[in-house]
């Protein structure tokens, strides 16, 4: 373990013992449709400063609107927080084909805004990806994208001006939380999910942000587990993040 995780551990068993009384467990529908019942161990949450969240962050846990969470489920393990070590990152050769491919694209930082043009581009993706739940943008918007607990921003790629993709990350000091992603089904050929991430590690080279979180790794469901072509990888295993994969592909 990390000289960084350690304090990180020490800190955070500081908050630990008072989370039940603001947290609870929750049982649905696995949402990756895998064959378990999921418990989310969640709470709703008010702003709080960026190294709590932080803290939580380094422990496993994610955020959904204002609702902070981690799973309980008693029979799968499958949902493991994925982390990237921007300085440690190489670009395989995939990678670096995926970047000049994509050198025509405009990108641009912008508060997070509900507009016209951004929820009509969630609106496609999602009746793209999910025709079935019914979702629209404005929902998202306002119930994930807004309804925010700290410091965030969106990060916009265009093609002639036209908006392609939009990804939404929460932004500290020394780390980045990827919360969401979305984009024009059409510009798929472009591998975009893995040129936003791409954007994400240049950008927190710039920013001099070492630790960049990608959500959950989830080796059985193709959506999730693309994130492990990024390498080294650091999985949240038993408490404690640990090395996957090392090398380039």
């Amino acid at each position: 373990m990390s000289l960084y995780d350690e304090q990180c551990v020490r800190e955070f068993k500081l908050i630990e013992p008072g989370l039940d009384q603001f947290f609870a467990e929750m049982a649905v529908d696995c949402p990756y449709h895998l064959p378990h019942d999921a418990v989310f161990y969640q709470a709703l949450c008010s702003p709080f400063a960026d190294r709590i969240m932080e803290l939580f962050l380094a422990s496993g846990y994610r955020r959904n609107g204002n609702c902070l969470y981690t799973m309980h489920c008693p029979d799968c393990s499958a949902c493991q927080p994925i982390r990237l070590h921007v300085d440690e990152m190489r670009m395989n050769r995939n990678q670096r084909r995926t970047r000049k491919k994509n050198q025509d694209i405009e990108i641009e930082f912008a508060p997070i805004e509900a507009n016209t043009e951004n929820i009509a581009l969630c609106e496609k993706f999602l009746n793209d990806r999910y025709p079935h739940k019914k979702n629209d943008g404005q929902s998202y918007y306002q119930g994930f994208f807004m309804n925010r607990i700290v410091s965030g921003m969106e990060i916009r790629y265009r093609l002639d001006g036209k908006l392609i993709g939009n990804g939404i990350v929460d932004i500290g000091e020394n780390w980045m939380n990827a919360v969401y992603f979305y984009f024009d089904p059409e510009a798929g050929g472009r591998s975009p999910g893995t040129f936003n991430i791409l954007t994400l590690i240049e950008t927190c080279r710039k920013l001099d942000i070492f630790y960049l979180y990608l959500g959950y790794y989830i080796k059985e469901v193709p959506a999730m587990n693309y994130k492990d072509h990024f390498r080294p990888y650091y999985l949240y295993v038993d408490g404690v993040w640990q090395q996957g994969e090392l090398g380039i592909s």
